[in-house]
């Protein structure tokens, strides 16, 4: 027995009623300090290295939060109608509903959508023949005056070769071959279920996942986490609700106006809208361009017409509904806004337009939450 004790002290491992205990390890708090700050600076290297390699990885993590903070709406209304009080048959119910209504979609909108797509595109194909004779003709006026190297027709030949070029690029890198073609699908179509299951996972667990997010933290700064989650869900969910209302708006409402205008592809022209709305500030532009190259082939009137509506479609979404999502959800200047947007696709492209706003978001809610919380210690 003393033996046994013997050997327990040695080895450094203590013993109570067959069970052993770890071993402490004495470091030194400067030791300490320098481990943790190699350990987060290898997971953020990580985290970059999987960002920068895996986009779809960032897109479904992002996608499944966003998802989840906007179903978090209905779940939280119909869980106290659930037997129990049911948070899991909530999220059921709701995923259903979802389903029903993309079910819906597909069997009435998608089928004008696609047909009038279709068409849509061959008449800006026409506009664009339209455009190279009236851009022939500017040429010519321009040589006549000797302001032209070389002819009209070797200036068009040009722009059709550097077009053609970049379509041919962009052609080649979208599709590829038949197997990187199947395989851009299955990576969608994994990335969407993984954005489904990460938000059916963070709306089922959500308790759950605050309250480990809590006990990680030291007792005397609990109710500091508990604001600064507090502040986050509120920014974001305020923030992607807003998005959300303001797209289905202008995409409906753009719809609605080419329709009594006159101006074919309504519904096309309308989800063109809803989609470059994503983009803060620019994207109300770009969702005019289609419509109004349209409404050149119908009449000038129809032109007038929709260039007045796009006018004033764009000063209502930029004076009242973006003023009221980035202003009061994310107390954001306009202009950081902007910056932000620019920065973000000259680093990553149409992902990084899609995430800045986001990122500049948590960077506001992380600057509020510290610069009233953190203090410099007199010597």
């Amino acid at each position: 027995m003393l033996g046994t004790t013997k050997i327990a002290e040695n080895t450094g491992a203590s013993t109570a009623r067959g069970r052993t205990w770890p071993t402490p390890i004495p470091v030194s708090r400067r030791l300490r300090n320098v481990l943790v700050v190699v350990a987060i600076l290898t997971v953020v290297a990580a985290l970059a290295l999987v960002t920068w390699q895996v986009p779809l990885a960032l897109v479904t993590v992002v996608g499944g939060l966003a998802l989840a903070t906007v179903l978090s709406f209905p779940v939280r209304l119909l869980s106290p109608l659930m037997p129990r009080r049911s948070r899991g048959l909530a999220v059921v119910l709701t995923f259903l509903a979802v389903v029903g209504l993309i079910v819906l979609a597909t069997l009435f909108v998608a089928p004008q959508l696609a047909r009038q797509s279709g068409t849509l595109t061959e008449v800006l194909s026409g506009s664009l023949t339209g455009a190279e004779r009236h851009l022939l003709a500017a040429f010519e006026f321009l040589d006549e005056r000797g302001l032209l190297p070389g002819t009209p027709e070797q200036a068009i030949s040009k722009i059709d070769e550097d077009l053609s070029n970049g379509a041919g690029a962009l052609a080649g890198g979208a599709a590829g071959s038949d197997f990187n073609l199947i395989s851009g699908v299955f990576s969608v179509a994994l990335s969407l279920f993984g954005v489904v299951f990460v938000a059916a996972y963070l709306l089922a667990d959500s308790r759950r996942i605050k309250v480990g997010y809590l006990k990680a933290v030291p007792t005397r700064y609990r109710h500091d986490a508990r604001d600064l989650w507090n502040a986050f869900e509120h920014s974001f969910s305020r923030y992607l609700s807003g998005l959300f209302l303001d797209l289905l708006s202008q995409g409906a409402v753009s719809a609605l106006v080419l329709y009594l205008i006159g101006v074919p592809y309504a519904i096309a022209l309308g989800a063109w809208v809803f989609l470059t709305g994503i983009v803060p500030y620019v994207g109300a532009w770009l969702g005019a361009i289609p419509a109004v190259a349209v409404a050149l082939t119908i009449s000038p009137t129809a032109t007038i017409l929709t260039i007045v509506a796009f006018l004033v479609i764009q000063q209502v979404e930029g004076n009242y509904l973006m003023p009221r999502i980035h202003g009061k959800a994310l107390h954001i200047l306009p202009v950081l806004i902007l910056l932000a947007v620019i920065v973000g696709g000259g680093l990553a492209g149409l992902l990084g337009v899609l995430l800045a706003v986001p990122v500049l978001a948590a960077l506001r809610v992380l600057y509020d939450f510290f610069s009233v919380r953190l203090r410099t210690r007199r010597e």
